[in-house]
């Protein structure tokens, strides 16, 4: 598919001025995964401050659009694509017939190399398309790589924007009721007043640590953290790779998860779902990578980083969570620049 794909979308970005005209929008994401979805709400931020009056569809894959992005009062409808397409192939091939149906202003494509995304971008029948792999101008740094950035930078660089390095974070926008029912379920855990540190031991394939790893960084929190209560966020799978040693808080509520994360003071887990999911709630992010590319997924934002776990040790990864907590932001570049 990425061979027959490759030449959809090779065109230079050319800037616009039909701002006022922009009214309907479609963004293309068939993906299923939790984290690809809370990538696009720094874009659907975006079109709320440039586009106050337009309403946009959500081409993607899967149920979790409408649980995900609730709050977003600019979304219009969702065009979903059955999670296992093999068992209802009738519905996927139907679901693919309604993208050209609507007239939309302006097509996003969130990722270049989604061959799903470029052609319901090429079928769209839309009257500005960015199929994500168009230049950026002028790039002033490497934010253009970031699977939640560049489509933010395509889309201020397409109607002229000259500040392009200004990209909201991702949020789910909780409520203040969430909010406060996520303090109370976190109260109703740890049973004490002390601050919390979050941990999320698990994630998909490579990028999963292996027991003996998250159980030295586990000791290394309890040693350095002993005014902390340590509180496991479990998968839906309902797994630990600390074999259960902390106390826990299980969840297959996205919404719910993301408010109890909300309330804690530092959130510690590898690149998934969780991690961004986190990010989204608004918590100190301390991500952790040795697999994947950390320009393209790194947990952005105030106070949140990208830890290499392949160049850094479990003492130095406790002094950057040290510094995170201090919100001492110059000793956690420091330390990343060793």
């Amino acid at each position: 598919m990425g061979m027959l794909t490759g030449g959809i979308g090779n065109t230079k970005i050319t800037p616009v001025t039909e701002k006022a005209n922009i009214r309907t929008i479609l963004i293309c994401r068939p993906n299923h995964r939790l984290g690809n979805l809370l990538l696009v709400t720094p874009l659907l931020d975006e079109i709320e401050k440039m586009f106050p009056e337009a309403k946009v569809d959500i081409f993607l894959k899967g149920g979790l659009g409408p649980i995900v992005l609730k709050e977003f009062k600019n979304v219009n409808k969702f065009i979903s694509l059955p999670k296992n397409h093999f068992k209802q192939l009738h519905r996927y091939l139907l679901t693919w017939f309604k993208i050209p149906l609507k007239k939309y202003d302006l097509v996003i494509n969130i990722d270049p190399h989604s061959s799903s995304g470029k052609i319901s971008t090429k079928i769209s029948r839309g009257k500005i398309k960015l199929y994500g792999i168009e230049e950026i101008e002028k790039p002033k740094s490497s934010h253009h790589k970031h699977m939640a950035k560049r489509p933010v930078l395509l889309l201020q660089n397409l109607f002229g924007f000259e500040n392009v390095n200004t990209v909201s974070s991702l949020d789910l926008h909780l409520s203040e009721s969430e909010k406060l029912q996520g303090k109370e379920k976190l109260q109703r855990t740890v049973l004490n007043n002390k601050p919390t540190i979050s941990i999320f031991t698990y994630a998909t394939g490579n990028k999963c640590y292996s027991k003996e790893w998250w159980m030295d960084l586990y000791s290394g929190l309890q040693e350095n953290f002993p005014h902390y209560n340590i509180i496991e966020i479990l998968p839906k799978e309902n797994v630990s790779q600390i074999d259960f040693s902390a106390k826990s808080f299980y969840s297959t509520d996205i919404r719910e998860i993301c408010s109890f994360i909300a309330n804690t003071e530092i959130f510690i887990g590898a690149d998934s779902g969780m991690m961004h999911l986190a990010v989204a709630s608004g918590a100190p992010v301390a991500g952790l990578f040795s697999v994947t590319k950390t320009e393209v997924y790194e947990p952005y934002g105030q106070n949140n980083f990208a830890l290499n776990t392949n160049e850094l040790s479990i003492p130095e990864i406790i002094k950057h969570i040290q510094a995170i907590l201090k919100n001492d932001v110059k000793l956690t570049e420091t330390i990343s620049a060793i």
